[in-house]
């Protein structure tokens, strides 16, 4: 079965009204209670006594306690199906990003997506509690009223006909202000927190900079313009609220105008030939206000629908679109049998790849490398070494051609499977706020402290004293160096022994000589008995591997043919 969008979701939870009917049945028990009350009313009137008033006060009691009871269940009924629903749509939005390859240049900022997820997306909840539910019973509640008024009197029906059109059509003209207004609330909110993650990560480098001051002036405007924003969203709900109130007190005080004059037998008219008793007359009034409280309460949401729907279109906008990641959507498929205990042989036949409206990367490309090889991808920058790799890892879809790795073609369906033959580093390993023995093992299971060590001291790490196991390391790294990031990524290697295809990108750029050196010996060593490709630009580096392949121009389709490792040592 197809994953519903966002937006279909909850549709499908709108549309799904058992507890929206059992609220709309418990707002129309308001009709036989104001039918007692005037009853009530009119029996003392006819001089029938206290009796009367204490039955007709049992029944306002009972069918009181039953609205309570019925509300109170479709309250939570709908409040638990809207919090299922929210939780459903957050997981279908954050396994749509999944679903997009770390190369998509359009991959919205983490910052975001993390505000549409996580704080944007409770909009939905007053927007399915209680705008839903108020906008359900607006189109069921008054027309019932309307029609017991009729029977009574068509003047006051005809009063309450004329005045409700009037509170939909003024507050339509105020929602569509109120939703351009929301919309642009919440894309300032999500820019400002995109922002702010940015340069929180980057703090580093703007104190380096001298560019604090001028950030925090940056992020003072930014602050002025959303509250400038939320401003105006308020004040449009205060107009969406005022309109309601002036219509609603209007339509009633006209109904009781003409009850008040035809019971003094001013107005003769209006009640199908016969006059208004006090009760029925009572029963009019208790009836108005009902007739207005769905709209009442519907103004009173409005807010609620205008931000929900701006946020289920920021969270519809991320689950749309992007380059897709091979393998994170279909099952994957089983290799038993095809998978071999060698290091796989890559083979590359026909490859064509482009990013979204640009010129090909690729076109016709051709590569072969045997299992156990370890090959240098050689190209300036920019000319396709690392888009090779993702290409090979199945981070990007190729257009046209396949890429085979130990015989099996990569695919949507067996994309998963060959990933887990593989060990990636890219040229900025990621290190995120934890332990460094989290950010070693990467949450795989099964993993003591003594692997750990073990890859630790292969990394040159175990003497450096803020990458111990329980140190906390700062988001993107924030306690070690540059060439301290490196060797934690080769730690990660050295805990990866299932991995048999090792996928390298610039390991030593921005590297000193000697952490250089030792980062190539730990790769080398780590190498030994898999298949390695290393993209660089380094000459020393390429000179190390039993093989190097210089990659054509762009979309040429052309490898230069293998150079001399002494020349290219020398270079």
């Amino acid at each position: 079965m197809n994953p519903l969008s966002p937006s279909a979701a909850l549709r499908a939870l709108q549309r799904s009204g058992v507890a929206g009917v059992v609220q709309g049945a418990a707002a129309l028990l308001w009709v036989p209670q104001a039918a007692l009350l005037g009853w009530a009313v009119q029996s003392l009137a006819n001089g029938r006594g206290m009796k009367a008033v204490l039955l007709s006060a049992l029944g306002v009691l009972l069918l009181g306690l039953l609205r309570a009871a019925m509300e109170a269940w479709g309250a939570r009924r709908v409040f638990s199906n809207a919090r299922a629903q929210l939780s459903v749509v957050r997981r279908q939005v954050a396994d749509a990003i999944v679903a997009r390859s770390p190369f998509d240049v359009d991959r919205p900022a983490s910052g975001l997506v993390a505000s549409v997820i996580a704080e944007q997306a409770e909009a939905l909840m007053p927007y399915l509690v209680r705008y839903g539910q108020a906008r359900w019973r607006t189109t069921f509640v008054p027309p019932v009223i309307l029609m017991v008024v009729a029977w009574w009197s068509w003047v006051a029906a005809l009063v309450l006909l004329v005045a409700a059109p009037l509170i939909p059509l003024f507050m339509v003209i105020v929602g569509w202000r109120a939703k351009a207004a929301s919309e642009a609330h919440m894309v300032e909110v999500g820019g400002m927190n995109a922002f702010l993650l940015d340069r929180l990560r980057g703090l580093a480098t703007l104190r380096a900079l001298d560019a604090v001051d001028a950030t925090a002036l940056r992020l003072g405007e930014a602050a002025q313009s959303l509250r400038h924003r939320t401003m105006a969203v308020l004040r449009i709900a205060f107009l969406s609220s005022a309109v309601l109130e002036l219509f609603s007190a209007l339509g009633v005080a006209m109904v009781a105008a003409y009850v008040g004059f035809h019971l003094l037998g001013m107005l003769g008219f209006g009640a199908w030939g016969q006059r208004l008793s006090l009760g029925e007359g009572l029963f009019i009034l208790l009836l108005a206000p009902a007739f207005f409280e769905p709209l009442r309460e519907l103004s009173a949401v409005w807010h609620d629908r205008a931000a929900g729907e701006a946020a289920l279109a920021s969270l519809d906008s991320l689950a749309q679109g992007g380059v897709p990641l091979l393998g994170a959507v279909l099952p994957t498929a089983a290799l038993s049998g095809e998978v071999s205990a060698d290091p796989p042989a890559l083979a590359i036949q026909g490859l064509r790849f482009a990013y979204p409206g640009q010129s090909p990367v690729f076109e016709g490309f051709d590569l072969q490398i045997a299992a156990g090889e370890q090959v240098a991808l050689l190209a300036p920058s920019g000319g396709g070494k690392t888009s090779l790799l993702g290409l090979i890892a199945g981070l990007l879809p190729s257009s046209q051609g396949v890429i085979r790795i130990g015989g099996v073609a990569m695919s949507d369906a067996t994309a998963a499977a060959l990933r887990g033959r593989m060990a990636w580093m890219g040229q900025k390993p990621h290190v995120f706020a934890g332990s460094v023995r989290a950010n070693v093992t990467m949450g795989r299971r099964g993993m003591d402290a003594m692997p750990v060590a073990a890859a630790m001291r292969f990394a040159s790490l175990e003497d450096v004293t803020q990458a111990h196991p329980g140190v906390a390391l700062g988001e993107g790294g924030a306690g070690l160096s540059g060439g301290e990031i490196v060797r934690l990524a080769l730690a990660r290697l050295a805990l990866q022994p299932e991995a048999d295809l090792l996928l390298v990108d610039e390991p030593t750029a921005h590297l000193d000589a000697a952490t250089a050196s030792r980062v190539v010996d730990a790769l080398i060593t780590l190498a030994q008995g898999r298949t390695l490709i290393v993209a660089t630009h380094d000459p020393m580096l390429a000179a190390r591997m039993g093989r190097v392949i210089q990659l054509g121009g762009a979309a040429s389709g052309a490898m230069a043919p293998a150079q001399p490792l002494a020349d290219l040592a020398v270079a």
